[in-house]
């Protein structure tokens, strides 16, 4: 009998499992917290460190950092378990909290951000390992579920809390005030993670994890690059040619390295989609790539063009969070195979993001965006929820901290290509003179759609997989669930 399936059979809530699920809530409302509350606190830091014209790089830091950390903690969490990823994620999320919340210059608090971002890399893959090892199959799909519902509340009141602390204390608050709490979160985890081992010894750094370390570090590092080049280029323009084509030399390099980069640190046939579970990560990515670059531009829209106040607009994404919710609600509940909802959620995500090019139009009521971007995050609550379970179902044991790592390096690098492609195609389209133009916004969504629509072939090539999960075949004595 493998570890998981000797667990009380209670639910996800039972006695002995009730700390360890509400320690991983915590662990991810934190971070939800910590992720919805900056985005409204930046712009009070920006102008108080002089950082507006780097305003960029404080986001993009945290998330190339959380590449390295997600490449580095499925390493560590396949060869020790994923107690010392947790540990470690922990401490470099809390001293990158303190570092930010008392910097005195925006280069220190970006260095603070990058600093939480590797932490929160080892984290999530600790937590997506401690899942696999902790929770029968049978209850993944209902911590997932919750996982993504605890995004809910920090989604809705993060923003809010956010603005109060940043106009009636200070915007430092926001970074120092999460790091107790994510203290209290892994004390809830901690004890109970203690008998969470690897499946069997490893060497702790033989070749292909040598390899796949080296090869997470290029990845950082040309992410970085690129970005770093972009924002420079993008606030000084050409003014120096010399400095503005090395630049240009620099960003070209380092979307080099990402992209012999990165293929290599998922699974074989990824990129081409193949069946099973390299589809499975792919779909993940290209949704990402399509929802939050689609995402990123529904504020701005209705701000400029609509006139809506900044308060009202967000309306449209506490909606996403609340279908968000509802959609890994239902994913826990389904009785078909699982693929099949990411077909289902690709099609859903790509009629709503192509829905959003008619909903822009002027005469649309405001309440029909708000209820397609609803549906919206319900498409990516049902399917993202199901790509998270079919990791670890189509991974053997001793691979699932690499594969979760591959899964959120999919989602990570998805949404910064989403959120920097749409980014950059506004710029090379947008009128100054019109700031308000609806036919910018609506060319984003539907070059964005695209991906979506790329979704849908990789959920049914998801779906020609083998229906047997590795994972239940290293255990002679069960029978493989199908699903």
């Amino acid at each position: 009998m493998s570890q998981s399936e000797a667990l009380p059979r209670g639910g996800a809530m039972s006695a002995s499992l009730r700390p360890l699920t509400i320690g991983v809530i915590a662990i991810i409302t934190c971070a939800a917290f910590e992720a919805m509350a900056v985005v409204t606190a930046m712009p009070s830091v920006a102008q108080e460190l002089d950082g507006v014209s780097s305003y960029g790089l404080a986001f993009s830091m945290y998330l190339t950092a959380s590449l390295l950390g997600s490449v580095l903690g499925g390493i560590w969490c396949d060869r020790r378990g994923p107690r010392p990823a947790l540990a470690a994620g922990l401490a470099l999320m809390v001293a990158g909290l303190a570092v930010s919340g008392s910097a005195p210059a925006f280069w220190l608090m970006t260095f603070g951000r990058a600093v939480s971002g590797l932490g929160g890399g080892f984290m999530i893959v600790a937590v997506y390992v401690i899942i696999a090892k902790a929770y029968p199959q049978r209850m993944q799909p209902v911590v997932f579920g919750w996982l993504a519902a605890a995004w809910v509340v920090p989604s809705l009141i993060g923003p809010y809390v956010s603005g109060v602390l940043a106009e009636q204390a200070s915007w430092r608050w926001v970074f120092l005030g999460v790091a107790p709490v994510v203290v209290a979160a892994f004390l809830l985890v901690w004890p109970r993670t203690a008998s969470l081992r690897v499946t069997a010894a490893r060497e702790p750094l033989d070749a292909p994890a040598r390899r796949n370390a080296a090869t997470g570090v290029l990845l950082a590092g040309g992410v970085f690059a690129a970005q770093y080049a972009l924002t420079k280029i993008a606030a000084d323009g050409f003014a120096d040619p010399v400095s503005a084509w090395l630049l240009v030399a620099l960003g070209v390099a380092g979307f080099a390295a990402a992209a012999v980069a990165f293929p290599r640190l998922l699974p074989t046939g990824t990129v081409r989609l193949a069946p099973g579970l390299p589809s499975v990560i792919a779909t993940r990515g290209l949704l990402t790539v399509a929802f939050f670059g689609a995402e990123a531009f529904v504020p701005l829209m209705l701000v400029s063009a609509r006139g809506l106040d900044a308060s009202t607009a967000g309306l449209a994404l506490s909606a996403a969070a609340i279908g968000w919710s509802a959609g890994s609600f239902v994913q826990a509940r389904v009785s078909f195979r699982r693929q099949w909802l990411l077909v289902i959620g690709s099609t859903l995500l790509s009629l709503c993001i192509g829905g959003l090019a008619l909903a822009a139009a002027a005469e649309v009521p405001f309440w029909v965006l708000v209820l397609v971007w609803l549906a919206a995050g319900f498409a990516m609550g049902l399917t993202l929820s199901s790509t998270s379970v079919l990791v670890l179902k189509l991974s053997a044991p001793h691979e699932q901290g690499r594969n979760s790592a591959a899964l959120q390096l999919s989602d990570q690098l998805g949404g910064v290509i989403g959120t920097a492609g749409a980014g950059g195609l506004f710029a090379l389209l947008r009128d100054p003179d019109a700031p308000g133009q609806v036919s910018v916004f609506v060319a984003i969504w539907l070059a964005l759609c695209v991906f979506a629509v790329v979704g849908i072939v990789a959920g049914l090539r998801a779906a020609r997989g083998d229906r047997e999960p590795l994972a239940a075949t290293t255990d002679p004595g069960k029978v493989p669930s199908q699903e």
